[in-house]
């Protein structure tokens, strides 16, 4: 099982899941990638013949040009608290904003304000979980930062793709979710066929560290799904 992190994060969003999954891998850095081609590209490069794929955020997106790129590489494929529209109006200038912030008080203030919305309300007060998102988030950097962001913004359209997905597909989103909230995953859901859409309680944008065991038991279920074109459309939970 191959997992892939979001937007300046890396392996340490996905601790509690390599821990409990002894397949599990992060994908190597993306580097200075700037389009999710290319990281979708270097990913490749590294990753066995065939894999489980699961993105996280931005690692979604990445995983979808991965569906694209090599269809018959991805065993399953899990895509949570994503989003996968194209660049909506005032998307580039709240990235913009968060460059310039950076460029101007630096990389920590970029953060700062970037990285509290992220986390749901029932962690707004968990002091250990803020410490570690926001120390892997600092250590990214502002040009890993630049950089994916303007992956993002290039990004391309997906509808193609994801009506293609014949693999187990999990879907899942923090019911807290103020970036990517659940009522856009059940709109990528509906254009997967069979996907499985899992809601969980108590969790933001944040979700593989804001509330690991409901995580790590989606993923659990997902895993289990036989490899069959006509498994039957899982519920919502």
């Amino acid at each position: 099982m191959l997992l892939l992190p979001g937007l300046i994060c890396d392996e340490r969003i996905f601790a509690a899941q390599l821990a409990h999954f002894p397949q599990a891998q992060a994908a190597a850095d993306y580097g200075d990638a700037t389009t999710l081609e290319e990281m979708a590209r270097r990913v490749l490069a590294t990753a066995p013949a065939r894999f489980a794929l699961l993105g996280h955020s931005m690692g979604a997106r990445v995983a979808v040009e991965i569906v694209r790129q090599a269809p018959a590489r991805v065993a399953r494929l899990a895509l949570a608290s994503t989003g996968m529209h194209l660049p909506r109006d005032g998307e580039a200038a709240k990235r913009y904003w968060l460059r310039d912030l950076g460029r101007t008080k630096g990389h920590e203030a970029l953060v700062d304000a970037w990285l509290p919305p992220m986390i749901g309300p029932a962690s707004a007060f968990d002091h250990a979980l803020h410490a570690r998102l926001r120390a892997m988030c600092v250590e990214a950097g502002l040009d890993k930062f630049e950089a994916q962001i303007a992956a993002l913004l290039a990004r391309l359209a997906t509808e193609d793709v994801l009506g293609t997905v014949a693999v187990p597909t999990l879907i899942a989103v923090g019911a807290d979710d103020r970036w990517s909230p659940p009522a856009q995953h059940r709109a990528i859901a509906a254009l997967i066929p069979h996907a499985r859409l899992v809601v969980i309680p108590g969790a933001g944008h944040m979700l593989p560290a804001e509330r690991p065991a409901a995580f790590n038991a989606a993923i659990a279920d997902w895993l289990a799904l036989p490899i069959d074109p006509d498994l039957p459309e899982g519920e919502e939970k």
